[in-house]
């Protein structure tokens, strides 16, 4: 469902209440909403307490798989469960064959990039990001790329990479990491969709989640395949598996429970808001940012992302936003500012007013 903008902020407002202002860095780590933090201090106080609650970790699993799939418009069956991004790419990187072309973003992250790397067996094509349609050819395998860059918050032109894959015969990842949650996606689009947790999906670190569409199954290597991957997982604890689980949860891994708790319980809130909701609160917020930063002369990245990226900002910038309580990152040496759920035009007006003349 999507909220009207009154009740959007009331729900926002009791999941963040009494939060300190300025946390301006989304894009580096999400903030557990209140029924999160809560979900994890049942379940870690049980487990201290000699009552670990083994069937309710399960069903939370389950609730943050099937909340995961309606986030993003797919069936729960094409949810895969992974830990990090590097591992569920892995999956992918490892069953290509030898001499299998991927395209990539030159500048995208690490974990997505590295996975095909390690592999001097494919050929590997670094391009710009405004390039990477062009760049898929026929001997193209795979064009992987972010859906939201970490660095600078460019959004991938995703229906001109999708067109120009579907002519070539080629597959598609998209790492949304840094922009599920607040950049309405439909993941059956697109062969794989990976997503981390912990930045725009406000959950702890651990819970990843693996999209695998249709037919694309074959696609992904079952080498690091345990007994979380099992059709029947409690019959086949030991010895080789006998039967994998159907559609995408043949390549589970096992989930590391208490993520998963606090996943069922942040994705219940992103369920509550929805996606548009969430866009229409976050780009509000990042315009203004970027209208202020042009007002100081020192533009944005431009374009509609959650993500504010300010190139070339004064050297005294960093400093001025730390002593007014703002928290920021900078990636390759810009000023990097992620609006959130829990960010307000208090917190805008607090960054600019710190960087005022």
């Amino acid at each position: 469902m999507d909220t009207d903008a009154s009740r959007f902020q009331e729900i926002v407002s009791s999941e963040y209440a009494g939060i300190a202002p300025g946390y301006l860095n989304t894009a580096s780590h999400g903030l557990a909403p209140a029924r999160t933090a809560a979900a994890l201090r049942s379940a870690v106080d049980a487990w201290a307490a000699g009552r670990p609650d083994l069937d309710g970790y399960e069903a939370a699993v389950a609730a943050a798989r099937a909340a995961y799939a309606g986030l993003v418009g797919v069936a729960v069956e094409r949810v895969a469960l992974a830990s990090t991004v590097a591992e569920a790419v892995g999956l992918i990187a490892a069953a290509l064959p030898a001499g299998a072309e991927v395209v990539a973003f030159e500048g995208d992250f690490s974990s997505l990039v590295q996975p095909f790397a390690a592999r001097a067996d494919l050929k590997l094509r670094l391009v710009p990001l405004e390039g990477i349609a062009d760049a898929v050819r026929p001997s193209t395998a795979l064009v992987a790329v972010s859906g939201a860059q970490s660095a600078d918050g460019r959004v991938a032109d995703l229906p001109a990479i999708r067109s120009a894959a579907a002519a070539a015969g080629a597959r598609v990842l998209i790492d949304g990491t840094q922009s599920v949650g607040w950049l309405p996606l439909c993941a059956d689009d697109y062969d794989f969709v990976v997503a981390h947790g912990y930045k725009w999906l406000v959950s702890p670190h651990g819970a990843c989640f693996l999209t695998v569409r249709e037919g694309a199954e074959h696609a992904l290597s079952a080498g690091s395949a345990g007994w979380y991957a099992a059709a029947d997982r409690w019959a086949n604890c030991y010895g080789p598996i006998e039967r994998f689980a159907a559609a995408a949860h043949a390549f589970d891994s096992r989930p590391a429970y208490l993520p998963f708790v606090g996943a069922a319980a942040s994705l219940s809130l992103l369920a509550e808001l929805g996606v548009d909701a969430v866009r229409a609160h976050d780009l509000a917020l990042a315009a203004r940012l970027r209208e202020g930063f042009a007002a100081l002369g020192y533009p944005a990245v431009p374009g509609d992302s959650a993500i504010v990226s300010v190139p070339g900002a004064p050297s005294s910038y960093p400093s001025r936003l730390s002593a007014a309580g703002i928290r920021f990152s900078a990636p390759l040496g810009a000023i990097r500012l992620a609006v959130h759920l829990h960010n307000t035009s208090a917190d805008v007006e607090r960054v600019l007013n710190a960087l005022a003349p």
